[in-house]
C-alpha cells in the first residue's frame, strides 16, 4: 500500500507522494510533510540484531517511501552507506559508565547529519527521475553549523543541483566554519548572515515559498527544495539509528530483548528527537525521549510548562547547533498531539509568528507523556564534559555533554533507574576543540582553532578523524561573504541568474 504524504496546514488533506516530497521539500502554504499515518514494523524486533545498518535502513525507509522500488531504495542506501563512513557499523554504540552513547560522527563531516545527507542527494535525483523533472533542484538551506558542511558535501557536484547555504556568522564553532569555507563543489555557495541562525531559517522559509520567486526560478528551468530536517528526504533516515541502537544494546546484552530504554537527545531544531518518537510510533519500546536543551531552552519551558514563547534573549553558545528558539519540527509534534487537527496547528504557528508565542491546554499537554525536557547551562555542560574525561578519560563535544547531563538529571529525579538510557552523540569533539578543552581546563582552549585541535589531540590520545586531517591539510578557502538578512533574496538570485 503506497504510504501519502500532506501538509500540516491544509485543511483540504491534499496527498502527495513520498518522492514528491523530498523534492519540495516544504508545503506550499509553509507547513511540513507529514504520512497520513505513521507505520508500524513489518519485522519482528527478534530479527533487529541480525541487520546491518544498510539492511535496517532499508527495512525502516521502504515503510516511508513508498513510491521507491526496492532497487532504487536499496542503490540509494548502498551509494550512502559506503567508505565515506570510517566504521562499516555506521553508528556503533559505545559506554560511559552505565550509559550508552550512540556514535552517530563516523561520516565525511563528523557529525550526525551525514546519516541523513549522505543519502538525501541519492534519494532527490531518484525522485527527480521518477517524476520526470526537467527543472534544476536548487538546495536552499540555513544551518546552525553542521546540517551546511554536510549537505554541501553530500550535494557537491551532483548532476542537476545547486545548494546555497546560509549560516550565522557568528554563530558557528571555528572548525565548522572552516569545514564549510574549505568546501569544494563548483554547485555550493555559502553566506555568513548578520543575524542568529532563527534569521536565516526564518528568511529560508520565506524564500521557499515566495510564489513570485517560485515563478522566476521555474521560468529558469529550477526548483527550490531544502536539506534542513523539513525535508522527509532528511527526517526519516534519522528514524533507524534509534532501531540500531537498540539493536546494539541487546546484542551487547545491556538489555533483554522487549525491554524499554530512554533516549537523551541535544536537542535544537527538534529533527532528531522527532525522529526517536516517529521510532516509537513505529513499535520501537522507548521509555522516554529526554529533550535536552542548552541556555537556549525554549523546548524545556514548552515541555514543562505548556507554553512555547520565542521572545527571550538568544545565547550564542558551546553548543551551536543547538542555539535556536524557533524549533521548525515541532510543529509535526503539535500536529500529532492536537489528533491531527490541521486548523489547530495552523492557528498555533500564526500564534507564533504574529505574537512569537503559543499555549497549549493542558489536555495537549498531557499527551506530551513521551518526553522529558531539561538543559544545561554552560557550566553544567563544561562539567559533564570533565566528568566524563574523569571517569574513563574519553573526551565528548559539547551538544553530547548536554545531552548526557540531562541523561544524569533524569536517572536522579525518577526511580525508573534499571531502564537504560542512550544518549545521542552528535559530533566528534574535534569539531569543537576549544570547548571541550575550557571543559578540561586546558590552556589551549584559548588559543586559535587549530592549536586548539593539537592540544585536544595530545590530552584524548585519539587520532584525528579524516575530515580533521583533510581540513588541516587544505591550503586556501573561500573568503567569507557576510550579508545582511535582507539581502539573502538578492544573494540567491545572483547565484541563479546571473549571466
Amino acid at each position: 500500500m503506497s504510504l501519502q504524504y500532506r501538509s500540516t496546514r491544509d485543511l483540504k488533506a491534499n496527498t502527495i507522494s513520498a518522492s514528491e516530497a523530498i523534492l519540495k521539500g516544504l508545503s506550499a502554504d509553509g507547513g511540513l510533510y507529514v504520512p497520513t499515518s505513521i507505520p508500524k514494523i513489518d519485522f519482528d524486533l527478534s530479527e533487529l540484531p541480525g541487520f546491518s545498518y544498510k539492511e535496517l535502513a532499508f527495512r525502516i525507509l521502504k515503510l516511508f517511501y513508498t513510491d521507491f522500488s526496492e532497487n532504487e531504495l536499496r542503490k540509494c542506501i548502498e551509494h550512502a552507506y559506503g567508505d565515506t563512513f570510517d566504521t562499516n557499523l555506521i553508528a556503533p554504540l559505545s559506554f560511559h559508565g552505565e550509559t550508552g552513547y550512540l556514535e552517530l560522527f563516523h561520516g565525511p563531516t563528523i557529525a550526525f547529519k551525514d546519516i541523513a545527507l549522505q543519502l538525501l542527494p541519492h534519494l532527490m535525483t531518484t525522485a527527480a527521475q521518477k517524476n520526470h523533472l526537467q527543472n534544476k533542484i536548487v538546495i536552499l538551506t540555513a544551518t546552525s553549523g553542521d546540517t551546511g558542511k554536510a549537505a554541501m558535501e553530500g550535494f557537491a557536484d551532483v548532476d542537476g543541483t545547486k545548494i546555497i547555504v546560509f549560516y550565522p556568522k557568528d554563530g558557528v564553532s571555528f572548525i565548522q566554519e572552516q569545514q564549510m569555507l574549505t568546501q569544494k563543489g563548483k554547485n555550493t555557495f555559502i553566506f555568513a548572515v548578520d543575524g542568529n541562525f532563527d534569521v536565516a531559517q526564518t528568511n529560508v522559509k520565506k524564500l521557499l515559498n515566495n510564489e513570485e520567486l517560485s515563478r522566476e526560478l521555474a521560468d529558469n528551468n529550477y526548483q527550490f527544495s531544502s536539506a534542513n530536517s523539513i525535508n522527509i528526504g532528511r527526517l526519516f533516515p534519522q528514524v533507524v539509528y534509534y532501531f540500531y541502537a537498540y539493536a546494539q544494546m541487546v546484542k551487547q546484552k545491556k538489555i533483554t530483548l522487549g525491554s524499554a530504554i530512554n533516549f537523551s537527545v541535544p536537542t535544537g531544531n527538534f529533527g532528531d528527537i522527532l525522529a526517536g518518537y516517529y521510532a516509537k510510533k513505529m513499535g520501537l519500546p522507548i521509555n522516554k525521549l529526554l529533550c535536552a536543551s542548552n541556555k537556549n531552552n525554549v523546548l524545556t519551558e514548552f515541555f514543562n510548562e505548556g507554553v512555547y514563547d520565542r521572545n527571550r534573549p538568544f545565547y550564542v553558545t558551546s553548543s551551536p547547533s543547538m542555539d535556536i528558539l524557533v524549533s521548525s519540527n515541532l510543529e509535526r509534534l503539535l500536529f500529532y498531539i492536537n489528533n491531527e487537527d490541521v486548523q489547530a496547528t495552523t492557528e498555533l504557528m500564526a500564534q507564533l509568528n504574529e505574537h512569537g508565542k503559543y499555549t497549549i491546554s493542558s489536555e495537549i499537554k498531557n499527551s506530551l507523556s513521551d518526553f522529558f525536557a531539561a538543559f544545561a547551562d554552560e557550566d553544567q555542560t563544561a562539567s559533564e564534559i570533565s566528568r566524563i574525561y574523569k571517569l574513563d578519560g574519553s573526551v565528548i563535544d559539547p551538544h553530547t555533554a548536554v545531552a548526557s547531563y540531562v541523561a544524569k538529571i533524569y536517572e536522579e529525579r525518577h526511580s525508573d533507574s534499571t531502564i537504560p538510557t542512550v544518549v545521542i552523540s552528535t559530533a566528534s569533539p574535534y569539531k569543537f576543540p576549544q570547548s571541550v578543552l575550557i571543559g578540561l581546563h586546558d590552556p589551549a582552549a584559548f588559543e586559535s582553532g587549530f592549536i586548539a585541535l593539537q592540544a585536544l589531540k595530545k590530552k584524548s590520545n585519539l587520532a584525528f578523524p579524516k575530515a580533521i586531517e583533510q581540513l588541516l591539510s587544505k591550503q586556501g578557502s573561500r573568503a567569507k561573504k557576510i550579508i545582511s538578512s535582507s539581502d539573502m533574496k538578492k544573494a540567491v538570485k545572483g547565484i541563479l541568474f546571473k549571466k
